[in-house]
C-alpha cells in the first residue's frame, strides 16, 4: 500500500474510535515533512504495517508487552511518591504484544534518523542498545533512580532547557477551552489535582508527534504559592490493530506500567480513554535539543537498551525466553535490520514530500 494511502486509512481507523482536531492533525501533516525524524515519531502505524514484512527473522521472535512507539525521544522524567526524580520510557499509548525485536529495532532505527542531534553511527548505537539490554537481562532490570546514582543522567535530565519559568510561560500562554471538554476528561483531571474543589482553567495543548491531533487537555490552577498542572490525553488501541487488520479494542497503557521494573508515577492514571498526568518542568518528556551538548551518546543510547529491557521483563516468563533468542543471533543482526527500515522510512518520506 502506498504511503498516503495508508496515512489516509489510518486516520479514517483512529476517527472511530477518538476526536481528532483537524487542525492538529494539519500541523502533523506539515511537520511530517519538514524533517525524517519528526515523521518517523509521527508514522507508527506505518511501520506496524510493513516491518514484520521486512524482518520476517526479528518478527518471528518471542513476545512480550512492548512499548511499540520506541525511539530515542520517548524518555522522560517523573518524581516518585518519595520525591524522587526518576528516568524511563515516557509514552505508552501504542503498547502492545509484539516481538521483543520490535523495540530495539526501532530505538536503533531512530538513533539514525535523529543523526543530526546525536553524534554517533548506527553501529555504535546498536552496539550500546543490545549492551544495555543484555546487561539489563542478565541482573534482572533496575529503575533508573537519579539520587546517589547515575549523576550523568540527572545532569542531561535537568538541563537548562527545562527551565521552570519557561515551562509555566509556555503552558500560560495556551489558550483556555470555554466548552467542548468532554466530562469524563473534566472529572479525572479535577481528581488528579492536589486539592477537592480547586478552582482550575482546562486550555488545549498540542504536543507529540505520533498522537498529534488527539484530544490533550490540560488543567492548570494556582495552589498554595505556584502553579499546577495535570493533561489529559485521549487514547485509543494501538495501531498495532490497525496495521493487523484486527478489530481489538483493548488499550495496554495500564498493564505495562504495572508490570515493568519501574519506580510508578504516582500521578499517572488511566481513566476510560484517557491518560492523566502530572505536567511539571521535570515531569515530562526530554527532547533531544534539551539535552546538554557535551554528552556521552554511547551511555545515553545503553541506557535507554537498559530501559527497554526493564520494560519487556515485567512480562512473564519472558526473561529467560528473550536470553535464549538472543544467543541465537549472530553478527550485526540489529544493524542490518535497522540499515532495511531506515531505508523504507526514508522512502515514505520522500513520498510524502512528493505529494
Amino acid at each position: 500500500m502506498r504511503f498516503d494511502k495508508s496515512t489516509r486509512a489510518y486516520e479514517r481507523w483512529l476517527r472511530r474510535h477518538l476526536t481528532l482536531l483537524d487542525k492538529d492533525l494539519d500541523l502533523k501533516h506539515q511537520r511530517m515533512a519538514q524533517g525524517i525524524f519528526p515523521f518517523f515519531r509521527a508514522t507508527f502505524y506505518r511501520w506496524a504495517e510493513i516491518w514484520p514484512a521486512l524482518c520476517p527473522d526479528l518478527a518471528a521472535a518471542p513476545t512480550v508487552l512492548a512499548v511499540g512507539d520506541l525511539h530515542v525521544e520517548n524518555f522522560g522524567t517523573w518524581r516518585d511518591a518519595d520525591g524522587r526524580l526518576v528516568w524511563g520510557v515516557n509514552d505508552f499509548d501504542e503498547a502492545y504484544p509484539l516481538p521483543y525485536t520490535n523495540d530495539l529495532l526501532r530505538l536503533a532505527s531512530s538513533a539514525q534518523l535523529a543523526s543530526a542531534q546525536l553524534a554517533i553511527s548506527l553501529k555504535d548505537a546498536c552496539a550500546a542498545i543490545l549492551a544495555g539490554y543484555t546487561a539489563a537481562l542478565e541482573c534482572g532490570g533496575e529503575p533508573f533512580v537519579l539520587e546517589e546514582r547515575h549523576a550523568w543522567l540527572r545532569e542531561a535530565a535537568t538541563s537548562d532547557l527545562r527551565d521552570p519559568q519557561a515551562f509555566w510561560s509556555k503552558l500560560g500562554g495556551l489558550q483556555t477551552l470555554s466548552r467542548g471538554v468532554p466530562k469524563i476528561a473534566r472529572k479525572a483531571l479535577a481528581r488528579m489535582l492536589p486539592e477537592r474543589n480547586l478552582d482550575f482553567d482546562i486550555v488545549h495543548r498540542s504536543a507529540g508527534m505520533g498522537s498529534l491531533g488527539r484530544q490533550r487537555l490540560v488543567a492548570v490552577a494556582n495552589w498554595r504559592g505556584g502553579k499546577v498542572a495535570r493533561e489529559a490525553k485521549a487514547l485509543a488501541p494501538s495501531a498495532c490493530v490497525f496495521a493487523t487488520g484486527g478489530r481489538g479494542t483493548a488499550i495496554y497503557y495500564a498493564d505495562i506500567i504495572a508490570r515493568a521494573v519501574r519506580v510508578p508515577d504516582p500521578f499517572v492514571r488511566v481513566c476510560d480513554r484517557w491518560i492523566v498526568r502530572r505536567l511539571a518542568p521535570h515531569c515530562t518528556r526530554i527532547e533531544l535539543d534539551a539535552l546538554p551538548r557535551l554528552r556521552d551518546e554511547k551511555r545515553l543510547l545503553r541506557a535507554m537498551g537498559f530501559e527497554t529491557a526493564n520494560i519487556h521483563i515485567g512480562t512473564a516468563k519472558a526473561r529467560k525466553r528473550i536470553a535464549r533468542d538472543l544467543a541465537k543471533r549472530e553478527g550485526n543482526w540489529l544493524l542490518s535490520a535497522a540499515h532495511t527500515m531506515t531505508k523504507a522510512v526514508q522512502a515514505d518520506w520522500q513520498a510524502w514530500g512528493a505529494r
